[in-house]
């Protein structure tokens, strides 16, 4: 079995594996360092919870994450928070930054036997339609090389090789550009607020999510074409406290970033999610808007669902799984693009070609719902912790 990507996905899946005695390797581009090094998303769903539990991944969650279940609102009608882990399904998210997810499912794989190669850059997946798929890469030195196995699952992104070398018309590809940039920051500063705090500003969204007790995740919605480097730190934190109305609820804790991106807010899904003998996972399956931190929430789901389906083909002689995977995956993708859009929605102004002013009362009045409604609040947490 070939993996491509040392991501949450393709950890999990060879965690899964190697603890079912499937013979399998891990072709990661990125150095050790780099792979542990890389900032993603933080906030995991209580299923992601149990599934890193039921496998013996969690125990490094459980040592350094956190329990959050509240978030705020703030915007021209003033501020509410809601305890989202009392309401709905009572679940929360527990806070563990991905880096530390990472090394997390790196260090377990390792200590179970698992083969990683670093620096190794898939190029193509050829062969899927017979039963023995090559995997062609290029080491860090330029050198080629090939692997094969039964499988291969493409937990390498969307711009990897996995989705580079499906056939054309093997799968129909679904796209939507929400309309919004983001620049996503990493502030070396403490939060700011005991919440996720989402401010809706006529100058647009500004939000805050705690990654340590020392770093912050800030995201600043900004124009297209933009550059991470286009504002000095004083001009960003100086746009944050104004979209955060930090004059009204409270100072921001100011610090350096130690890392910019601008985030462009996409969704993209493929269907079905296997050709042959190549299975994807994770961003090769499907990207989905860092709105309402559902992507490595998806990653791990369908990691689990995978090597489970996986173990039961190579090990028991049972396909069913394998047949149902994609269907089952799907359902889940779709459940929360819907919500991951509607976050969308109730966060930025429409675009011009929506009549704006029509919209904006739409999006005042659905914020109103959520303010006041116990019945939208429990729908809000059911789709907001989910997956």
């Amino acid at each position: 079995m070939v993996i491509l990507g040392a991501g949450p996905a393709g950890l999990v899946l060879g965690n899964l594996l190697q603890a079912a005695g499937v013979g399998c390797v891990v072709l990661e581009r990125a150095g050790r360092e780099q792979l542990r090094a890389r900032q993603r998303a933080g906030f995991l769903a209580a299923n992601t919870v149990r599934i890193l539990e039921r496998h013996g991944l969690a125990d490094g969650l459980h040592r350094r994450g956190r329990t959050h279940a509240t978030c705020e609102f703030r915007t021209e009608d003033g501020r509410f928070r809601l305890h989202y882990g009392a309401l709905g399904s009572g679940e929360a998210h527990t806070v563990h930054p991905q880096h530390l997810l990472v090394d997390d499912l790196l260090t377990v794989y390792q200590a179970r036997g698992g083969q990683v190669r670093f620096g190794t850059e898939a190029v193509a997946v050829q062969g899927m339609d017979g039963t023995r798929p090559t995997v062609t890469v290029r080491d860090a030195d330029g050198r080629p090389g090939h692997w094969r196995g039964r499988y291969v699952a493409g937990c390498d992104g969307r711009h990897g090789a996995a989705r580079r070398s499906l056939p054309p018309g093997a799968v129909r590809r679904h796209h939507l550009d929400h309309g919004v940039s983001w620049l996503g920051l990493l502030a070396e500063a403490p939060p700011s607020l005991d919440a996720v705090a989402y401010a809706v500003h006529g100058r647009g969204f500004a939000g805050h999510m705690a990654r340590t007790p020392e770093l912050t995740r800030y995201y600043l919605q900004c124009e297209h074409g933009s550059s991470p480097g286009d504002r000095t730190d004083e001009q960003i934190w100086d746009e944050l406290a104004l979209r955060m109305r930090a004059a009204e609820f409270g100072p921001l804790r100011r610090g350096r970033f130690v890392d910019r991106s601008v985030v462009q807010l996409e969704s993209d899904v493929l269907e079905p999610l296997c050709h042959g003998a190549l299975f994807l996972a994770g961003d090769a399956a499907s990207l989905i808007t860092p709105s309402a931190a559902k992507g490595a929430n998806l990653a791990v789901l369908e990691a689990e669902l995978l090597g489970l389906a996986l173990v039961d083909d190579l090990r028991h002689g049972a396909p069913e799984g394998l047949a149902r995977y994609s269907a089952r995956c799907l359902d889940h993708i779709w459940r929360a693009q819907e919500f991951s859009r509607w976050m969308v929605r109730l966060l930025h102004a429409a675009p011009a070609a929506d009549d704006p002013p029509f919209q904006e009362r739409l999006r005042r009045s659905r914020l109103a719902s959520l303010r006041t409604s116990r019945s939208c609040q429990d729908w809000f947490a059911e789709q907001y912790v989910g997956v």
